[in-house]
């Protein structure tokens, strides 16, 4: 794992920049290659959801512009929308400070979450219960036919 190359910017003013190489290849990716990825709406702040991404899938997305992500469940590269058709444009790429997690300002067509909500974060803990607090936009099974 090389250094963390931001650590070097922690005190750096407005304006001031690091080589992409450079900070690509310092990024903390966790013992399976893969980095958190938090997808946020540009326009509204709305966060939409978390996933993991790979070097792979982060160079498709910077490429591309259509946000592609690695699915841990499917063990391959996962292009947001690819069979629902709901997808996520990037608009800016963010790194915390740490480098170990990235923030997508992204474009959403229709829902995020394959439940059909707008986001995946539709579970609110309520006292002693976790309480659903959004509908789906669309049913699933209309989502993935």
């Amino acid at each position: 794992m090389s250094r963390n190359l931001l650590k070097s910017h922690e005190r750096a003013a407005r304006g001031e920049s690091l080589p992409w190489a450079e900070v690509r290849d310092s990024l903390k990716l966790n013992p399976d290659g893969l980095i958190p990825a938090i997808a946020q709406q540009h326009d509204t702040g709305e966060v939409l959801m978390m996933a993991w991404m790979n070097l792979e899938s982060l160079d498709e997305t910077l490429r591309s512009g259509r946000v592609c992500y690695f699915s841990r469940s499917r063990g391959k590269l996962w292009r947001k929308g690819e069979s629902s058709g709901q997808v996520q444009r990037l608009k800016e790429l963010r790194l915390d400070c740490d480098g170990d997690t990235l923030l997508l300002l992204v474009d959403q067509t229709g829902p995020a979450c394959h439940t059909g909500r707008r986001n995946c974060f539709y579970n609110a803990l309520r006292g002693d219960r976790v309480e659903v607090i959004a509908e789906p936009l669309i049913d699933p099974e209309q989502l993935y036919s």
